[in-house]
């Protein structure tokens, strides 16, 4: 029976994220995998890495975390999303303020959504990164506040999630995957795996 990724039918498939995004976005693939975070990564970014270098440095960092012997057919998939305000990284906020400072920040101006993703197998090592941009509407503090209050957004860089509330109520348009914002470029990532 035909499946689009019957190239990887053997191999032990790793989503290297506890994303539930993520996972729900690699599902679309139709293809069978498991999730593992055991193998967490001191995120610091070096001086000398630019903005827009970070998530796929991110996700290769967090891919060579995972041990592969040579004789495993084992495949880990690591990402790493940043959102890129005025040249500045904003990764996920810290608490509740963090994340309404974020947002101030990001209403009624357009930013850059970057996904990087790293694909590892025993033999080889693929990464790449996505871009999307963003545009805000203009948001009261009291539309910020309700957003956070009600969506708690800690987990997201930018403090925003575009699936939820704020990308219904305050997101204008999108030039790129919209996958991507949400956290993984399926697209980007199917064409890579067919050609392992």
């Amino acid at each position: 029976m035909f499946h689009p990724l019957a190239n990887l039918r053997g191999y032990d498939i790793v989503l290297a994220s506890g994303s539930p995004r993520r996972r729900e976005l690699l599902s679309m693939l139709d293809l069978d995998f498991r999730v593992d975070t055991s193998h967490s990564v001191d995120e610091s970014v070096p001086p000398g890495i630019s903005a827009e270098d970070t998530a796929p440095y991110l996700s290769k960092l967090k891919a060579d975390a995972y041990p592969i012997d040579i004789s495993e057919k084992k495949l880990v998939i690591a990402a790493d999303t940043v959102v890129i305000i005025d040249g500045t990284v904003l990764g996920k906020p810290v608490d509740d303020d963090d994340a309404c400072r974020m947002l101030g920040l990001l209403q009624g101006r357009s930013q850059k959504v970057i996904t990087g993703v790293t694909v590892r197998t025993s033999d080889s090592t693929a990464t790449f990164s996505a871009e999307s941009i963003v545009e805000f509407a203009t948001l009261s503090d009291e539309e910020i506040c309700y957003y956070v209050e009600h969506y708690r957004p800690l987990d997201k860089a930018g403090a925003y999630g575009i699936q939820e509330w704020i990308g219904a109520a305050g997101i204008k348009s999108i030039n790129g995957s919209f996958y991507n914002v949400m956290g993984l470029p399926v697209q980007r990532l199917y064409s890579l795996l067919k050609s392992i």
